[in-house]
C-alpha cells in the first residue's frame, strides 16, 4: 500500500470515480493519506459524491505521473472518528480553512478489498492487494 500512497503523491491529482444509479461520475481529487495503515481520501458528507459512496461504496481511482498510471479499485468506508479526520486534516492543512476534525460535514474514508494495479506504454502491469 505504501507504493499506492507514494505514487498517488507524486500525481498530485487524481480522479475518483463513482455511479449514480447507472451513469458513471468521475471528478479529480488531491487527498491521498495514510491512517493506521489505511489509505484514506477526505470529502464533505454534502457533496453528491459522498451520496454516491454511501449509496454505492464501490469506486476507482487513477493517476498519471511520469509515463505510469495507477488504477485502484475497491470500496469505501465511512471513518467518523474524530482522531481519523484530524490525521487526514493535519497532513493536508490548507482544508482547514472548509473543513474540521469536529464538524458535520467533514469525511474521511478508507479502502476496503482494493487492488492498485500499476500500468505503463512500456512495462507489464503489476498488482497490488491491500
Amino acid at each position: 500500500m505504501e507504493e499506492v500512497l507514494q505514487f498517488l503523491k507524486k500525481c498530485e491529482t487524481y480522479y475518483l470515480a463513482t455511479v449514480e444509479g447507472d451513469q458513471p461520475r468521475v471528478r479529480p481529487f488531491g487527498t491521498i493519506h495514510c491512517f493506521e495503515n489505511k489509505l484514506y481520501i477526505q470529502t464533505g458528507k454534502s457533496k453528491e459524491v459522498s451520496k454516491q459512496i454511501q449509496t454505492n461504496p464501490k469506486v476507482e481511482i487513477c493517476g498519471f505521473a511520469d509515463g505510469c498510471w495507477v488504477r485502484v479499485a475497491g470500496e469505501l468506508v465511512r471513518d467518523d472518528r474524530y482522531e481519523a479526520k484530524k490525521s487526514m486534516l493535519d497532513a493536508y492543512p490548507s482544508l482547514q480553512n472548509m473543513y474540521s476534525a469536529d464538524d458535520d460535514n467533514t469525511e474521511v474514508l478508507y479502502f476496503k478489498n482494493a487492488t492498485a494495479t500499476f500500468s505503463s506504454f512500456t512495462d507489464a502491469p503489476k498488482t497490488v492487494n491491500f
